[in-house]
This record gives structure tokens, C-alpha cells and sequence, in this order.
């Protein structure tokens, strides 16, 4: 049973595993980049065919950040993860908490970094000494442990470093974290939304079934604008959310990359479709009046206190029902119908005997918003953070220790073996171990026996 235990152990803290199941994520990412997700069956039959749709809806390659299998291997990971972690932070344990002043003397003589020097200074008052200078030079105050033939003083910088790389496993477990709260408590929905309408609920992709806002979300007005080699270069809609719980209601032009957020809801800008209805504005050019009409085709409108009635008779559209011109026919009383057609966003001027009208059309788009709900999205972002933060420790702090040997010389004064060591960053604990060995020189002058760099 024992055994058993252990391989089941063995099994999760493999490095092996941990790359195995990184690669894996690495090509399920890139699938799931080239196979668009949380389609209609519909859309991925006329794109791959029956056979591949299919199997695609086999194994869930439609929608498979929430699939069971995919959730499986980010489990997968984070244990993996986790054992490892257990697995070998004892070792790291032990060298942040270690007594560094148990220590051979052989070893400090072995070690990457060493200077000899000599001293006029009994062991005692040469110790005193490079106390104080190590202090000057930004070291703590140095352990020191005094023994019959010699005193040893030890000092380090960033032995908390050497835990980072935890801090960044559990930055990735956050993360993941997040994403699996945002995948079994959020969810994803869209909502058709004409021009001058509002709406107070949205509808799930994944069954279409309603879901309240407790708001409510008000379109009033979209504009799309054009490159001028005819593309696309930007979607804008304007929204107005009507809550009893603001004082006034709040404003907001969404585009692509600037979304609406409200209540832990996200509203993204979509596609427009244009609808058969149509904004009708007349102005009385005499009087300053001015009515306007959401009105459909072919149906005859009255300006209710005045003489004034009109029709949209036929209308001329491109294949995606864009309309790009109507025709409208006016009647302002006894000065009879005139006909006129009228290009979209365009405004007439309509004359009769005894006055004027400007008369604007437009025609109205339904904006179809896209709404995700994902509470996990503040855990992503603290785990993020967490990850730049344990990230830049990992690579731009080191675990840096100086040991200073003080023993007797047989006729007078004392010899200072200067010893060093870091563990990543080298080349600038090497530089800063070369002033160590300057202010010895400085405070003790006088012919090193030895200073070098062992290979």
C-alpha cells in the first residue's frame, strides 16, 4: 500500500507530467484559436461539413474551454502543481532558514568567490572592523559566532527570494482558479437591441432562455464608419442604462475594445442589421415645429395637429437590406400629394404654396450585443498581478551571502578570508564582491595573500 502511495506521488510531482499537460493546453489552445467556439450546429456544418461537425460536437471542440475534459486538465495541472510545490519546498526551507555560520572552513575556502588579506589587528578588533564596514556597504549587521582559532561573521541578502518561484506557482493557481470560477459561475449572452428601444433582459447562448437584468439597457443610436477604401473601421453604439438605483441614468458610447460594464455584466459591441423601420423628422420651416416618426413602410402617418400626412411607398435596398434611398409621398393640405425620393441620412426640403418642410430619413439598425458575466475575472487579475510581481523577484533579486573567516597569524595580527556565494545574477554579485575586496584593502593595506574567482 506504501508503494502504492508513493507512485501515485511520484506521479504528480514528475516534472515530466507538468510538461506533458503544458503541451497539451499549448495545442488545445491553438484548436480552439482556429475552430470558432460556441457556434450554432449550423454554422460549423456549412463551414466543415457534416461528418467533421460531427465529431467536432463529439468531443466538444465547439465549446471546449468548458468542457468536462478540458476542466479535467487544468485539475490536472494545478495538482501537479501543488505536489511539486510540497515536494521540494522543504529543500528550499532548509536553505532559507539554515545556520549559515555551521560551516567547514574548507567549504568557505572552495567556495565561488574568495580573498585572502592580512591585518596588523587582533582577531577580535579585525572582526569589530569589518562589521562595520560591511554595515556601510548595505549589508545587515553580520551573524558572528566566535570559536578559539578563529571568528566567523556571516551576512545575506534576499534569502526570502528563493521562495518566488512559489509565489509563482501560486500565481498560476489563482489564475486558474479564476478561470474555473468564471467558467461554473458565469456565463455568456447576447440581446438583439433595436435603435430607440430598451430592453431589461439579455438571453444565454447556450440555451437561449431569458435572463433578467434587473436594469434596464436602452439603445439610442448606432454609427458605423468606413476607411476610405470602403472598410469597416469602427462600430459604435450609444446606450442609456435606466436603473432606480442611479440618481440619473448613466451614458455610455461602446466601440470594440471599450465595452459597457454595469452590475458584473460586460456588454460588447457586435454586428448591426438594419430593420424595416425608419425615422421620419419633419421640421415646419415657417413655424420652427418638428415632429418625428418611427414609422414602417407603407403605411400612411398623420402629424397630429396639423394637415400634414406622409407615406413610404417603396424603398431601395442592396442585398444585406440596407435601404439606400425611399420614396415618400407628401401631403400638406389642399396644396396636395408631391412625390419625392429621399436617400438614407439624407434630408428634402418639401415646398408648398404657403410654406416649407425639411424633411430627414433614416433608417433603423437593430445592434446585437454580445454580454459575458464573469465574477472570476478580479482572481485572474490578483493572480496576474501576483505573477509580474513573484516573476520580476525570480529574475532580478538573488539570494546573495558573504562569510568573513578571522583567525590568528602564528606571530602577530590576523589573516581575513573573504568568501562569497549567490545563487543567480552573478556577474553583479561578483562586482559588488569586488568592492567587499577594495574596502578590505582600503581598511586593512598590505599584500593579499590571495583574491580570485574559482572556476
Amino acid at each position: 500500500m506504501s508503494q502504492q502511495k508513493n507512485a501515485v506521488w511520484r506521479f504528480f510531482a514528475s516534472v515530466k507530467l507538468a510538461l506533458i499537460v503544458l503541451i497539451i493546453l499549448a495545442i488545445i489552445s491553438i484548436i480552439g484559436t482556429l475552430i470558432k467556439q460556441g457556434q450554432e450546429p449550423a454554422y460549423y456544418v456549412k463551414e466543415y461539413g457534416a461528418n467533421l461537425a460531427h465529431l467536432f460536437e463529439t468531443l466538444n471542440f465547439t465549446n471546449m474551454y468548458s468542457s468536462w475534459w478540458y476542466v479535467a486538465l487544468l485539475a490536472l495541472f494545478a495538482v501537479n502543481l501543488v505536489v511539486c510545490s510540497i515536494e521540494r519546498l522543504p529543500g528550499v526551507w532548509r536553505m532559507v532558514t539554515m545556520d549559515n555560520l555551521d560551516i567547514a572552513p574548507r567549504q568557505l575556502e572552495k567556495m565561488g568567490l574568495v580573498h585572502q588579506a592580512d591585518s596588523n589587528l587582533t582577531t577580535v578588533a579585525a572582526a569589530e572592523q569589518v562589521q562595520q564596514f560591511m554595515i556601510r556597504t548595505g549589508w545587515k549587521k553580520a551573524q558572528r559566532r566566535d570559536r578559539e582559532d578563529s571568528v566567523l561573521l556571516f551576512a545575506q541578502k534576499g534569502a526570502w527570494t528563493r521562495l518566488s518561484v512559489y509565489l509563482v506557482h501560486l500565481s498560476i493557481l489563482v489564475v486558474l482558479l479564476g478561470v474555473m470560477v468564471g467558467t461554473f459561475f458565469g456565463f455568456k449572452a447576447y440581446v438583439f437591441l433595436p435603435e430607440g428601444r430598451a430592453t431589461d433582459s439579455i438571453y444565454l447562448q447556450a440555451n437561449k432562455s431569458a435572463v433578467p437584468l434587473g436594469f434596464k439597457l436602452q439603445c439610442d443610436g448606432f454609427k458605423k464608419t468606413f476607411y476610405p477604401n470602403g472598410m469597416v473601421k469602427e462600430y459604435r453604439s450609444d446606450l442609456t442604462v435606466i436603473d432606480p438605483e442611479l440618481k440619473t441614468p448613466y451614458h455610455k458610447s461602446i466601440v470594440v475594445n471599450d465595452p459597457l460594464s454595469y452590475r458584473g455584466l460586460t456588454f460588447f459591441i457586435g454586428e448591426a442589421y438594419p430593420l424595416e423601420e425608419f425615422l421620419v423628422r419633419i421640421r415646419n420651416l415657417e413655424t420652427g415645429e418638428e415632429q418625428a416618426f418611427r414609422v414602417p413602410p407603407k403605411q400612411d402617418v398623420r402629424w397630429q395637429g396639423t394637415d400634414v400626412t406622409f407615406r413610404i411607398t417603396e424603398l431601395d435596398s442592396d442585398q444585406d437590406g440596407v435601404v439606400q434611398q425611399a420614396r415618400i409621398l407628401f401631403t400638406a393640405g389642399t396644396a396636395g400629394t408631391s412625390e419625392h425620393w429621399i436617400k438614407n441620412k439624407d434630408t428634402l426640403t418639401v415646398r408648398t404654396a404657403d410654406t416649407g418642410y425639411a424633411v430627414s430619413f433614416r433608417q433603423y439598425n437593430s445592434v446585437l450585443l454580445l454580454i459575458a458575466k464573469d465574477p472570476g475575472v478580479p482572481i485572474v487579475y490578483f493572480g496576474g498581478i501576483l505573477m509580474v510581481i513573484s516573476l520580476a523577484v525570480c529574475f532580478l533579486l538573488s539570494h546573495r551571502r558573504i562569510w568573513v573567516r578571522i583567525t590568528p597569524k602564528p606571530e602577530r595580527g590576523s589573516q581575513i578570508l573573504l568568501s562569497g556565494v549567490v545563487n543567480k545574477n552573478k556577474s553583479a554579485f561578483e562586482q559588488h564582491f569586488q568592492e567587499l575586496v577594495a574596502r578590505i584593502e582600503q581598511e586593512f593595506p598590505g599584500k593579499p595573500t590571495k583574491s580570485g574567482k574559482k572556476q
